[in-house]
């Protein structure tokens, strides 16, 4: 009875369970994180055991938990040590890509002694690297990758018992690369990689750990020669010693690691020949890079009887021909050898055997016919030949490869038609033939090229009429057929190429009226149509064409009046002439400086001497009167110049003048001019910009080039009539002029980087001080975003603005000793040259930071500019390199969403709370950029606004260093360069698209 009653009131009352021990301490854990994606959704303590949580592993017998894997899990908050190292058989545990900041407890992971993989990679780690993980008897797998750790390695790193993985690759680490790691004899991964390590030797003790499989030393500031010791690494499979200072021959002895798989020796500065034998013992050699260098003599022809998958080795002088067994090798899919001067045929059968996808071959000297099966396998995406001797016609059979997206055979002998095939490849993005002999027509395939962006046919013999179908390519930007003889018309439908910046037809047959509805090209810049047939009146709505600044069209047969609408542009290039245009020219235009653009226009008349042989003959019973008076006036001026000039030079002797002879010059860089050359060229009419700190003249010198002058405020009368008062504005800003050049001339004389605008020289004189850069022709990033200009930055631009940018400021606080803050970081301190790359300027409180310090340096009052500046800076007034990401990150956002930082639109917010106010509410397409076409972009302007967002993380340890972000930014571009990627579990470097165009530079 009494059994009964029990089941009975079991069944009225469900069972609770308890949540055991080791539950309730990942309960704590869960609530040290934030958790914005909901990780932990189904960590709750409705079960007796944690084992079926979502990233937790339990011991099948035991039940207790052995292994927690959190990564990429977009968890915040510190590393819970304390709580992990309770559950004594935790073993493995992986926080790898989260956002895990502040240091490494010590005292606690001591207690860890069960743990045997501890994977922290990219987070926001901070500190020394924890000496107390080297205790850990089991330990086998360690990988601090990605985090902020700084200071050496410590001594006690060479002490593990077990370890077999030791990953610290793209931290903060200093000192040199120590010898005692050649004693864990147990590593099978050093992976020391992107580290600002002081200049230093390979050890050659490494050559002791002989367990060793992967060595990455890739940009450690290594110097001297590649230690012979190196060759008893008999199991390595994978070498990286890639852009760092190394020189020397690359020594034999590396011959002798016969299971290598993969060898990086690139960007460094060795010299001498390739071993020419002992390659062969190498079976297992895959994939061999020693760009960059200056490596001499011929490509061993041992080498390339191996089955290689990669060949890189541009960028040397390596001579000779290419041995044809590389075509023999079955798994051959990247062959860049590119800026070498080899010579003689390619490989008859190269393509044939393997599955080419990237082939580079620029700048040599290669002769005879490009080889007929370069895409035997159907897989080849780039075919980049510029700049050799090959002759003969262009293969049918690179018409019929489909999977081609670049095809570049410029600057060669090559001759014939193009086949129709080639014109219409359906992937091909960029189709370059110029500096060749080719002839025949466009065929009308070209409707299938869906995808070209440049069509670059210049300097050839091509022939016939501009086909219709050109106007279906509505991803062309670029189309350059110069120097031909296309003859007709130019079709009605090129008007509806919408996103064209270019359009260059100079030099051809073109004939008949420019077609109408040309407003249409809304984003073309250049337009050069000089030395054709063409004829009619010059069209009005060019002037409509608000981003263009080149404009050609002389030597053909334009008549009637220059269209006043041509006032609307802002021109670089005019040239009008040899046409037969006639009456007035519009009064912008009607000055001396523009005289050659209209020159050869018999009927054209204006106010510029010499243009037209004179008015009506009415008028010139008039010109004796006007000439008169023109005299008398001239000589009252003359006599008043005189009695002022008296009476003002003894004033400006006195209190004024500042002789020439005083100027003192002080030069950073070779100079080809004196001061005297830029003194005599600053005046009002050479003005380009004015700001806190000072006046900026542009000054173009006696050899042509420009340089843009910047004249401290404060600075006394040169050959104008400025106020000598200094401006308050530049008080505000922390600063007196005389500080402001201090510190402009001691940061920027001391630093190169190809993103920090160069500073020439300087020069001074008792108070006035003058600055000479280096001249930006498109201005600031802040002038050209926020104004009627805008369109010429496409989202292609705004990308590299953003990671030019990145990269001078990662440098300034990563690679400069001791390392630099800006401070005022803005867009209008961004300057932009021809190309749009992007360089940081104005380092007028700018502030080198002890990098040992804590908290930052104590500023006495603000330095930046409203809707950049941190929340933090403004209320504790410390300065780290967090204030400058902060104001990066807005930067960002303004070049996302086109806005200013502040906006009375706003209303009491900034920026950054309208755009994650916005983002909340209605989505991310109303806070990107309206004049941004951004269907094709969209997933990548989405990831670089989160890296906006979060550099300007209320929280500056949230905030990612300028290391990081640039990591950030690489990873998102995707469309615009090859992504970094883990290649084997190998962070790889990453290159331009276009590897030829740029040198293959490495970014």
């Amino acid at each position: 009875m009494i059994l009964q009653i029990a089941v009975v009131v079991l069944a009225m009352f469900p069972f609770s369970f308890c949540l055991n021990q080791e539950g309730e301490i990942l309960q704590k854990v869960k609530l040290n994180f934030d958790d914005p994606d909901g990780f932990f959704s189904d960590w709750t303590d409705r079960a007796d055991t944690p084992c079926k949580w979502k990233g937790v592993t339990c011991d099948l017998q035991s039940r207790s938990v052995t292994s927690l894997d959190l990564s990429s899990a977009n968890l915040a908050g510190p590393f819970p040590a304390s709580l992990l190292c309770r559950m004594r058989n935790l073993t493995y545990v992986s926080f790898y890509n989260n956002f895990v900041n502040s240091t490494l407890p010590e005292a606690d992971l001591i207690a860890c002694n069960s743990l045997v993989h501890l994977d922290l990679a990219q987070n926001l780690l901070t500190g020394t690297l924890p000496t107390s993980v080297a205790e850990l008897p089991n330990l086998k797998y360690l990988d601090l990758t990605g985090n902020n750790f700084s200071g050496k390695i410590p001594a006690i790193y060479g002490t593990f018992r077990q370890l077999e993985v030791l990953g610290l690759v793209e931290n903060l680490l200093e000192g040199t690369i120590p010898a005692f790691l050649g004693n864990i004899s147990s590593l099978k991964q050093l992976n020391l990689s992107y580290n600002p390590f002081t200049p230093g030797r390979i050890p050659p003790e490494l050559g002791n750990l002989t367990n060793l499989e992967t060595l990455w030393l890739t940009q450690c500031n290594l110097n001297g020669e590649i230690p012979e010791s190196l060759g008893r690494l008999t199991r390595l499979a994978d070498l990286d010693l890639a852009m760092n200072y190394l020189e020397g021959p690359i020594p034999g002895i590396l011959t002798e690691l016969t299971s290598i798989v993969q060898i990086e020796l690139y960007n460094n500065s060795l010299t001498g020949e390739l071993p020419a034998t002992g390659w062969s013992k190498m079976t297992a050699l895959r994939r061999i890079d020693a760009s960059m260098n200056q490596l001499t003599g011929t490509i061993p022809s041992e080498l390339c009887d191996l089955p290689l998958e990669s060949l890189n080795l541009y960028e040397n002088s390596l001579e000779g021909e290419l041995p044809e067994s590389i075509a023999n090798s079955p798994n051959l899919y990247e062959l860049r050898l590119f800026e070498n001067n080899l010579s003689g045929k390619l490989p008859k059968e190269l393509g044939k055997n393997s599955p080419l996808i990237w082939i580079d071959v620029s700048t040599n000297k290669f002769s005879g016919e490009i080889p007929p099966n370069l895409c035997g396998k159907g897989v080849l995406k780039e075919a980049l030949m510029i700049n050799n001797s090959f002759s003969g016609e262009i293969p049918a059979s690179l018409g019929e490869c489909r999977s081609l997206n670049r095809v570049r055979l410029a600057d060669n002998k090559l001759t014939g038609p193009v086949p129709d095939a080639l014109w219409g490849l359906p992937h091909v993005s960029l189709l370059d033939l110029k500096g060749n002999s080719l002839s025949g027509g466009i065929a009308k395939t070209i409707a299938g090229a869906s995808n070209l962006t440049s069509l670059i046919l210049s300097s050839n013999k091509f022939t016939g009429s501009i086909p219709d179908e050109l106007g279906l390519l509505d991803n062309l930007l670029e189309f350059s057929g110069n120097d031909n003889v296309f003859l007709g018309p130019l079709p009605g439908s090129i008007v509806n190429l919408g996103q064209l910046g270019k359009l260059d037809l100079h030099d051809n047959g073109l004939s008949g009226e420019l077609p109408k509805g040309i407003h249409s090209w809304r984003k073309l810049n250049e337009l050069n149509l000089a030395n054709n047939d063409l004829s009619g009146n010059i069209p009005k709505e060019i002037g409509d064409l608000s981003v263009l600044n080149y404009l050609d069209l002389s030597g053909n047969r334009f008549s009637g009046k220059i269209p006043s609408e041509l006032q609307n542009l802002k021109l670089n290039q005019l040239n009008l002439s040899n046409n037969r245009l006639s009456g007035d020219i519009p009064p912008l235009y009607a000055k001396v400086m523009y005289k050659n653009s209209f020159l050869g226009n018999p009927g054209l008349c204006g106010d510029i001497e010499g243009l037209c042989d004179g008015r009506n003959e009415a008028n010139k019973g008039y010109a004796w009167v006007l000439r008169l008076i023109f005299v008398a006036a001239v000589l009252v001026f003359i006599v008043g110049v005189a009695w002022f000039y008296r009476k003002y030079t003894s004033f400006r002797k006195v209190k004024m003048a500042i002789d020439k002879s005083k100027w003192t010059l002080m030069s950073f860089h070779k100079l080809g001019f004196s001061e005297y050359e830029i003194l005599n060229a600053l005046d009002e009419d050479n003005v380009i910009g004015s700001g806190a700190s000072g006046k900026v003249y542009k000054v173009v010198l006696s050899n042509g080039e420009a340089v843009a002058v910047k004249k401290l405020w404060g600075c006394s009368k040169l050959a104008d009539d400025e106020s000598t008062t200094t401006q308050s504005s530049d008080i505000e800003k922390g600063s007196n002029f005389q500080d402001g050049f201090a510190a402009e001339v001691e940061t920027l004389g001391k630093i190169r980087h190809k993103n920090i605008v160069k500073l020439w020289c300087c020069c001074t004189a008792r108070d006035c001080k003058l600055l000479v850069y280096e001249y930006m022709p498109n201005g600031s990033l802040g002038d050209l975003l926020h104004s009627n200009k805008s369109g010429l930055l496409d989202w292609a631009i705004r990308y590299k603005i953003a990671m030019d940018a990145a990269e001078g400021l990662a440098y300034l606080h990563h690679d400069c000793v001791p390392p630099i803050v800006h401070r005022d970081v803005k867009s209008n301190n961004i300057l932009l040259d021809a190309d749009f790359g992007a360089r940081v300027a104005d380092f007028g409180v700018a502030k080198a930071v002890d990098p040992n310090g804590k908290g930052g340096k104590s500023m006495s009052v603000i330095a930046g500019s409203c809707g950049y500046i941190a929340p933090e800076y403004a209320y504790t007034l410390r300065v780290n390199e967090k204030s400058d990401i902060y104001s990066f990150g807005v930067v960002i956002l303004e070049l996302v969403t086109g806005r200013l930082p502040v906006d009375p639109e706003f209303g009491e917010k900034d920026l950054v709370k309208w755009v994650c106010t916005t983002l909340d509410q209605k989505g991310i397409d109303h806070v990107i950029d309206t004049k941004l076409d951004y269907s094709c972009f969209k997933e990548e302007i989405g990831k670089v606004l989160n890296v906006g967002l979060l550099c300007t993380s209320p929280l500056p340890i949230n905030r990612p260093s300028m290391r990081r972000v640039v990591k950030m930014l690489q990873d998102a571009g995707g469309i615009h360069l090859k992504n970094s990627s883990m290649k084997d579990g190998k962070l790889t470097p990453y290159y331009y698209e276009d590897a030829s165009s740029d040198q293959g530079s490495v970014a």
